[in-house]
This record gives structure tokens, sequence and C-alpha cells, in this order.
């Protein structure tokens, strides 16, 4: 009778241990919790404080983000007109890049004589300053949007190869040494199990590129004259009149962009890793 009973209390007793650990694993899991976003939101307090300051003590230096809200208020569709041309450069030539990129990807990993002919080009490509190059674009391409996407798709090339390259590369061999056992050949290697295994490392390139192509549009809107619409433009015309906080006000919205972009690769990389042990260990 004696045992049953602290069988029974000990048996009761076991949830309320472990009740700790699961409650702590859940906390960290919750986003709400105020130590995930309190960090954050003190960080931003803090540097909207120094920025307030720095601003009423310089006013030529910095405009008060008072007077960037009304700028943005007073004007919201000229922004995001302006905003959605420079969201379209960016991703469309993201797309070019990355589609460029994955492609010589994976003929480099498939043959030595291409990785050795194809690899020292793309260093010299990656080396060259695109602000350079811009401008030869504009004679060969004219005016239009061409020159925009071309350094935008150059700047998020390299990345992309390099983290593509490394992925389809990653395969250990014992696992290479089983598909060789079944026979398989190189296209059935290269899809079943070279691609699945690079996927981690695409999504690690795209979480640099996709805010990296908000910032090749803003150069290409820079450097390629001719622009008449995007938020490049606007800073480049804001700045020349000395008006501040209008280029600030553009500033503003290039980094909503950004953190949007890199918000959404960063959802869509759950999603689809799921079954990845990168993935499965942050939900432990």
């Amino acid at each position: 009778m004696i045992r049953s009973s602290s069988a029974t209390r000990s048996s009761s007793s076991s949830p309320t241990r472990s009740s700790p650990v699961a409650r702590s694993s859940g906390a960290t899991r919750s986003p709400w919790r105020p130590r995930v976003w309190a960090p954050a939101v003190i960080a931003i307090l803090i540097a909207a404080l120094v920025w307030e300051y720095v601003a009423t003590n310089n006013t030529y230096l910095l405009p008060r983000l008072g007077t960037i809200g009304q700028a943005l208020a007073t004007q919201p569709a000229f922004f995001l007109d302006n905003a959605w041309v420079t969201l379209s450069e960016a991703l469309v030539g993201l797309v070019i890049g990355f589609v460029a990129a994955f492609v010589v990807a994976v003929l480099v990993t498939e043959s030595g004589i291409l990785r050795r002919a194809i690899m020292p080009l793309a260093v010299v490509l990656n080396v060259t300053p695109v602000v350079a190059i811009a401008p030869a674009l504009v004679v060969a391409f004219g005016f239009g949007p061409a020159p925009k996407l071309i350094v935008t798709a150059l700047i998020t090339f390299f990345p992309i190869l390099m983290n593509v390259i490394t992925g389809l590369n990653s395969v250990s061999p014992p696992i290479l040494q089983v598909f060789s056992t079944l026979r398989a050949n190189r296209f059935e290697v290269l899809t079943r199990l070279r691609l699945p295994s690079s996927l981690p490392y695409v999504f690690a390139a795209l979480k640099v590129v996709f805010p990296l192509s908000v910032v090749g549009a803003v150069v290409a809107e820079f450097s390629a004259p001719g622009a008449a619409k995007g938020l490049g433009t606007v800073i480049s015309v804001a700045s020349s009149n000395s008006r501040l906080a209008v280029v600030y006000a553009a500033i503003a919205c290039l980094a909503l962009m950004g953190a949007a972009l890199l918000l959404l690769i960063t959802l869509l990389e759950k999603r689809v890793l799921r079954w990845h042990e990168s993935q499965l260990l942050k939900r432990e």
C-alpha cells in the first residue's frame, strides 16, 4: 500500500518536474515574450533618441524624425510609386542574376574543365566595380531599364554562385557512394541528391541577395543616367536640392523594403526546409 502511494506521488510529481522544461522551451519559441522583442525595441528607442538629439543640434546634418514622417505622410503616393519602380528593378534583376548563377554553378560542379574556365572570369567580374560598368551599359543598351537590371543582376550574381556551388558540393561521400552503388546517373544524382542538399545554402544566399538587390537597384539608378523614377532618383534629385527630409524618407522606404524582403525569404525558408535539421533544431 505504501509502495503504491509513493509510486502514485512520484508519478503525479513527474509532470511537475518536466513542466518547467516544457514551459521554457515553449517560451523560447514564442515571439511575444518580452525577452524576445524587448531588446530590439529598446535598441530602436535608443537610436531614435540619439537621432533626435543630433538632429536638434545639427539641423544641417540630419532632419528630425517628425519631419521625415511628415514628408512620408504628405506624399504617400509619390513614395509608393517610386518604391514600386525600384522594387521591380530589384526583383527582376535578382531573378536574372539567380538563374544565371544557378546555371553556372551546376555547370562548374559537373565539369572540371568548365570550372577552371569560368571561375576566374566570375572572380574578375566580382572584383570589377559595377559603378564603372554602368556608363558603358547605358551606351550599349540605352536609357531604358536594361542597364539597371544588368547592374542589379551583376551585384547579386557572385554571392548566389558561391553559395550554390558550396551547396552542390556539400553532399557527403558515403551518400554519393550509395548512389553510385545503385547505378544512378549524373542527372539523378543532381536532381535527387545535390539539389536538395544545396537548398539551405541557396536560402542563405537569398537572405543576402534579396536586400542586396534593393541596393543594386539604387546603385543602378545612381550610376545609370536616364532614370525618371525610382527611389535612387528621388534621393539624387532631393540631395541636389538640399531636401534632407525627402532623402531620408526615401532611405526609410528602402530600409523597410529590404526588411520586408528578408522577412519574406525567412518565412519561405521555414516553409520549404521543414525537414532540414537546421529548422528542426529551432523547434526544439
